[in-house]
Formats: C-alpha cells, sequence, structure tokens
C-alpha cells in the first residue's frame, strides 16, 4: 500500500540506474512506514516537462502515499532521505525537490479485489 512515484524533467537514466533507484525507494519507504516491502509499489517517470523557480533547471516532483497516518517526524526522515536519493542517483539539488505526502483511508484503497479497509 506504500506508494511512491518520482516525476523528474531529468532524461532517461540507463535501465539498471533507474532500477537501483527504484529498488532503494522501495526499500527506504517500506523501513519508514514500517509496512512489508511485498505492499510496497515506486514508479518513475523521467523527461516529464517541468519548471520551478520559472527555470528548467533539473527538478523532481515525488507523491509518497500510504494507508494510516504519517507523523511529522517520520515525513521529515523521508524527505531527507528521499531527496539525498534523488540527488545521488539523477544530480537533482535537494532544493528543487517537491515531496507531497498524502494519508490514505483504508477503504479508499484497492488490491487484489478489495480493500485495505
Amino acid at each position: 500500500m506504500p506508494f511512491i512515484k518520482v516525476q523528474t524533467s531529468v532524461p532517461t537514466p540507463d535501465r539498471a540506474a533507474a532500477e537501483v533507484l527504484l529498488k532503494s525507494l522501495s526499500s527506504s519507504l517500506a523501513k519508514h512506514t514500517g509496512k512489508p516491502e511485498a505492499y510496497v509499489m515506486t514508479a518513475f517517470e523521467p523527461d516529464v516537462a517541468m519548471t520551478f523557480a520559472g527555470t528548467l533547471d533539473p527538478v523532481c516532483y515525488v507523491e509518497i502515499k500510504s494507508v494510516g497516518t504519517m507523523q511529522p517526524d517520520q515525513t521529515q526522515a523521508m524527505s531527507q532521505d528521499f531527496c539525498q536519493k534523488i540527488n545521488a542517483a539523477l544530480g537533482v539539488a535537494t532544493n528543487r525537490v517537491y515531496i507531497e505526502f498524502a494519508d490514505a483511508k483504508g477503504y479508499m484503497w484497492g488490491w487484489n479485489g478489495s480493500t485495505f479497509g
């Protein structure tokens, strides 16, 4: 049920680099949320036309969603961790990364023909 999607203006890295990033994000998201990695989904969308602060410099938008309630200390730790991972993997400056955290009610998250609520 935890989900992380990375959209970036950075061109597509080679497949191996993208897979390393996705696997790193997956294991980290499981650890941060305390949920089994078997339920974690990741997505990566490179080459998105984006601006930030009025420029076309490399930028990244990240969505993190999970069933349950994320606490302020948890989102702070995730922001630091994921900004660093994205900077290392894609070269996007951490001050050009926005992260949206969203809690989902279990009944609003479907899987395997049912919901988590």
